[in-house]
């Protein structure tokens, strides 16, 4: 009996010497949610939410040495402005994830068929988002795909009783597509190319992000929150709270310290104001 109480205090002071403080530390930054109003996600949607524990103990994908590269496919005809962005969201994923990010070739619209799209009013046309994922990028297998996100710039459709769709995703098969039409408010310029491409990091995040087993949060002001418009998209953080950095990292296993300030140099160097702060005071708790 002694022998024993004696294993169970050696384990508990190991275990206890290896805890990782960065997570109680930054716990401080974490903000909470206001209460939901008409419109929300949460005011017509009772989430139970996943603690740290509840998400140890579900199954979902960790990185091996034959699945560790996130993947994006450009499916359209993209301007100038609309590459830049998807070339700072594969900059982008590979910080947030700490794992290696590829944008394969662009594939053209003419692999969308008639009976996948539909003219939602004149001008104005529409792909299938459920073909995009089932016909297309299910069938995609790159060299050590963990993740695949399609990015479109033409606007989606889940089902002919919608109007549109941000995006779709099957955490499933671990593809998913975005549209970044509605993130650039008609046209994308460079007066409102940084809004966009937040609302681009934030979505794509947030989908890859459940990909690897994350719910939707309830503990506090995350990107992993659910949304129901864009209004509620831009008044979400582009910041993980710290029971879902937890999470993550305990799947990817990446330098916690390392990823925060490789994150703050991003958001600086591409003027994204309110991420570059929100980085800035996690590595101020942490120091």
């Amino acid at each position: 009996m002694r022998k024993t109480a004696i294993l169970i205090f050696i384990i508990f002071c190991s275990c206890s010497r290896h805890a990782d403080p960065y997570f109680e530390q930054i716990k401080s930054n974490d903000v909470k949610l206001a209460a939901p109003v008409y419109g929300d996600w949460l005011f017509s949607r009772k989430e139970k939410g996943q603690t740290f524990e509840q998400y140890q103990k579900s199954k979902h994908i960790v990185p091996t040495k034959d699945s560790n590269i996130i993947y994006l496919r450009p499916i359209g005809n993209f301007n100038v402005l609309q590459k830049r962005q998807i070339e700072l969201l594969n900059e982008y994923l590979e910080i947030y994830f700490q794992l290696k990010t590829k944008t394969l070739e662009a594939v053209s619209n003419d692999i969308v068929p008639a009976s996948a799209r539909r003219m939602l009013y004149e001008d104005h046309e529409q792909f299938l988002a459920g073909y995009l994922l089932d016909s297309v990028l299910k069938k995609e297998k790159p060299l050590n795909r963990i993740a695949l996100m399609g990015v479109t710039e033409v606007d989606l459709f889940p089902k002919p009783e919608w109007n549109y769709v941000f995006g779709l995703a099957s955490y499933r098969d671990k593809v998913g597509v975005s549209s970044i039409y509605r993130f650039q408010d008609g046209e994308l310029t460079s007066e409102n190319f940084n809004r966009c491409l937040s609302r681009l990091l934030k979505i794509s995040s947030h989908e890859i992000g459940h990909m690897f087993g994350l719910h939707h949060c309830i503990n506090a002001d995350c990107v992993m929150n659910g949304t129901n418009s864009m209004e509620e998209t831009d008044r979400h953080s582009i910041r993980l709270c710290s029971v879902c950095q937890q999470k993550l990292s305990s799947c990817i296993k990446y330098d916690n310290k390392k990823r925060v300030k490789e994150l703050e140099k991003y958001f600086l160097r591409n003027n994204l104001t309110d991420g570059y702060k929100l980085m800035e005071k996690d590595i101020n708790v942490i120091q």
